[in-house]
């Protein structure tokens, strides 16, 4: 045995790469990789499929800041950054929210560090996270305590909600405003 077919023999009994990749990794022909393995009686390679997690790291790239920018696959329409994996599709700031916290997000995982589309885990979080975040911001500012209910009667214990900059409001009357100007816009279609 040559030297060539020893450093063959070793990368073989490693079993970290395929005959090609040993090919490749010393410039040597597959098919005589292929022979000394079964002269070796060693299985063929089977590829190791990467989890969630390490699939999602090798879509992300370090930027300054802090940052982590998303190098892989896009929502069509929102441009949000997803990733599929065995057959679903996840968006990638949810993964990182559960590399972060062991679980999944409650309403959408997001950042709101600035950076747009950010994924780095400690920069994202989900709706019950960023509601807290922006609560302590109002009071940090100076605001004051949420009223119990909104105008309208809406009990701000279910219904209450914070903007980005602290300032609260009720999500029932935006999501009710919502839905009359969608009424309004698909009467104003049809007419």
């Amino acid at each position: 045995m040559n030297a060539t077919d020893t450093e063959i023999t070793a990368l073989l009994r490693q079993g970290t790469l395929s005959n090609e990749g040993i090919a490749r990794t010393l410039r040597v022909d597959k098919h005589r990789v292929g022979r000394i393995r079964r002269d070796l009686g060693l299985p063929a390679y089977q590829r190791q499929p990467l989890t969630l997690e390490q699939k999602w790291r090798g879509k992300t790239r370090p930027v300054e800041g802090g940052h982590l920018a998303w190098k892989g696959e896009r929502g069509s329409s929102s441009r949000t950054p997803i990733l599929r994996y065995k057959g679903q599709c996840h968006t990638a700031a949810a993964i990182a929210f559960r590399l972060r916290t062991g679980r999944a997000p409650e309403g959408y995982a997001f950042a709101e560090c600035g950076f747009n589309h950010c994924v780095e885990p400690t920069h994202v979080d989900d709706e019950p996270g960023r509601q807290l975040s922006r609560e302590q911001l109002r009071y940090l500012t100076g605001g004051e305590k949420r009223p119990a209910e909104c105008v309208h009667g809406h009990d701000q214990a279910e219904h209450g909600k914070y903007e980005s900059d602290g300032r609260s409001y009720c999500g029932r009357c935006k999501a009710d405003q919502r839905a009359a100007l969608r009424t309004q816009q698909l009467e104003t279609a049809g007419a």
